[in-house]
């Protein structure tokens, strides 16, 4: 039996899906950013905290836990500087209490969600696992302050883990039965489909000047799915005993300017984008793009759909919005 922390929302729900299909799965979410028609009928689902050690207890207590996936953190880097007590909260004390928890029902595999802003603004251009980190925002850092944690509980009381550092996740199931959404949306993707969907009156692009080809940022974007998949592999590895600690990179490798997104979507859907250009915001770098060599030489993952299949997903899911 695995547990899936956070398995309601946009990722974790992705993974379940491609999980419960070899895999017994209980989904613990307290549905404050997932949601319950997201939950894969086949999973067992608990609607709780993970900052509650009495659910995770039961839990423990009720099912033959194998191993651990976290995807429950908060996630959105701008509200995580107005309100840092949230951020630290939950994404640290809460995951915290899970870890304890873990240690006292010796159960020691565990696979952690983290993030490509555990790096800050990085002075490469290509992200490796041995670029410096040095968050410049609370989310970032709360990140990288469970990463160390793990590092420390492995060294002292032989925690297994794997930390995946995603890129930009977009995308929907191929299906559309599951897909982003977010309240609010922050990110591009969805947004500017939200707005050629006629939920938005424009698009707003912030920064021209970037010394990138077309002057807009350029980003990293990784199908959910393949996130997924590379999940599903790592966590194989770990109940195969196969790693005792990794840190891996999710990503293309291949990096997308703003505006290339938005020409993209506008040739998917037929539809042309009214954009609104604004001035940069602060803490934006030019460009962040992963290189994911290291998992596809120790686990061999490597992102199979593009730019143009994830927006083609994503478009498929929020037209059965509309």
């Amino acid at each position: 039996m695995i547990l899936v922390v956070g398995g309601a929302g946009y990722i974790g729900s992705h993974f379940v899906k491609e999980l419960v299909k070899t895999q017994d799965v209980v989904i613990l979410d307290n549905l404050s950013t997932g949601h319950g028609w997201a939950v894969d009928a086949r999973a067992i689902f608990i609607q709780g905290d993970l900052g509650d050690p009495a659910t995770v207890q039961h839990i423990f207590d009720t099912y033959k836990i194998e191993a651990v996936l976290h995807f429950a953190a908060y996630s959105l880097v701008g509200e995580s500087v107005i309100n840092p007590l949230k951020y630290y909260e939950n994404n640290v004390v809460a995951t915290l209490n899970l870890l304890k928890m873990m240690k006292q029902n010796q159960i020691n595999k565990f696979i952690f969600s983290s993030t490509a802003a555990t790096y800050g603004m990085p002075s490469v251009d290509i992200i490796d696992e041995e670029t410096p980190t040095y968050p410049i925002n609370p989310y970032g850092q709360s990140k990288l302050m469970v990463e160390q944690i793990l590092a420390d509980f492995a060294q002292s009381y032989g925690m297994k883990f794997v930390v995946l550092r995603y890129f930009n996740a977009a995308g929907a199931y191929e299906t559309a039965e599951i897909g982003e959404c977010h309240n609010p949306e922050t990110h591009l993707i969805p947004i500017i489909l939200q707005h050629l969907g006629g939920q938005r009156e424009s698009i707003s692009v912030f920064g021209t000047d970037y010394d990138t080809p077309d002057g807009t940022c350029i980003r990293d974007y990784i199908h959910v799915t393949d996130l997924a998949n590379a999940h599903l592999l790592a966590l194989e590895a770990l109940l195969e005993n196969r790693i005792e600690t990794a840190t891996y990179n999710l990503g293309n490798g291949h990096g997308y300017s703003v505006k290339e997104v938005i020409e993209t979507c506008e040739g998917i859907t037929g539809k042309k984008a009214k954009v609104q250009y604004v001035e940069r915001r602060s803490g934006d770098p030019a460009r962040l793009v992963a290189d994911a060599n290291k998992i596809y030489s120790e686990l061999g993952w490597k992102a199979r759909l593009d730019i143009q299949d994830i927006i083609k997903s994503a478009w498929f899911w929020h037209k059965k919005q509309f």
